[in-house]
């Protein structure tokens, strides 16, 4: 691909959106800008989002980019675990272990990095959006993936915060009030409700998903049956509910914000073939995060020479 010509004063904002495994695809995004000479100069992410945000503006993404893609479906479910608490199935020593061996070191502060940051978290108490500038990225980080009955919530200044994914999916708005010129916005929920369904029934007669062996894995550990989609008329499981309700959410939320404050080029890799707690399907979803970015190269074009 060819470089697009950008006029230099511009501030380019780049929402990365919640999406769980799906996120993957930022990757794929954020090389394949970089191919065409797009850098962004404000970062803002919510839920993983917030997650490859931070490692991109921490100088880690090739790391971390050749760590997903040599994840399996054995490693992804020794990041889960139960715990007495019941507050969440991750094992949070693993995952604490690494976020910072790949995404940001523990004790970097938000403000040391060139690039300008955040991360949109929930305050649990009062349900207000929370963007997160200041203080430790690493922190940052978990208060926006803190999807409930996942990950525990965390305390930041005396309150707990919760998924951000819960008010701002995209975080298109925290782009525009931090000075972005231009924003490229990446949704990776676009084509999940109502076509995932269909796809992933034709996928599960041949293929067990990830979710099955950490289904295997809880069930030896609790007796609790967290089952993928199949082919049956039986009652959805808990964690089929779960997971579909946590996509409905997302994106309806999605769409009345993105109608509300919509980017200068939206970005919608497809992605409903990718399960929510698909991980090892990395390189399927940096892959189709490029192959976006260049189906997108027209309009990408015609809005940076409007900038010239």
């Amino acid at each position: 691909m060819k470089n697009i010509n950008i006029n230099q004063n511009l501030k380019i904002g780049l929402a990365l959106g919640s999406g769980s495994s799906r996120g993957w695809a930022h990757i794929g995004v954020i090389n394949a800008l970089a191919d065409i000479g797009i850098y962004p100069n404000i970062i803002c992410g919510t839920s993983v989002g917030a997650l490859i945000g931070a490692s991109y503006v921490s100088n880690r993404i090739d790391k971390l980019e050749k760590w997903a893609c040599s994840f399996t479906k054995i490693k992804t479910a020794k990041y889960f675990k139960l715990n007495k608490s019941m507050n969440g199935l991750v094992n949070t020593a693993r995952f604490h272990k690494f976020l910072d061996e790949y995404v940001v070191k523990d004790e970097a502060l938000i403000e040391d990095f060139s690039k300008i940051y955040a991360s949109v978290s929930t305050e649990l108490e009062s349900g207000k959006e929370v963007w997160l500038q200041k203080g430790k990225m690493i922190e940052a980080v978990w208060a926006s993936i803190a999807l409930p009955g996942l990950f525990p919530s965390i305390k930041i200044n005396d309150k707990w915060h919760i998924d951000g994914a819960l008010v701002n999916p995209v975080p298109v708005s925290v782009c525009r009030a931090l000075g972005a010129d231009i924003i490229i916005a990446v949704d990776l929920n676009s084509d999940i409700v109502g076509k995932s369904k269909r796809k992933k029934i034709k996928k599960s007669v041949k293929n067990e998903s990830v979710t099955d062996k950490i289904s295997h894995f809880v069930k030896d550990s609790a007796g609790l049956v967290l089952s993928n989609l199949n082919i049956s008329n039986k009652t959805p499981s808990s964690f089929e509910a779960i997971s579909s309700s946590v996509n409905i959410v997302h994106n309806s939320i999605t769409r009345i914000r993105l109608a509300l404050d919509p980017p200068d080029i939206i970005l919608s890799p497809k992605l409903s073939h990718i399960g929510l707690l698909d991980f090892h399907r990395a390189k399927e979803a940096i892959n189709e995060g490029k192959r976006c970015v260049k189906r997108m190269l027209p309009e990408i074009n015609y809005i940076f020479e409007k900038e010239e």
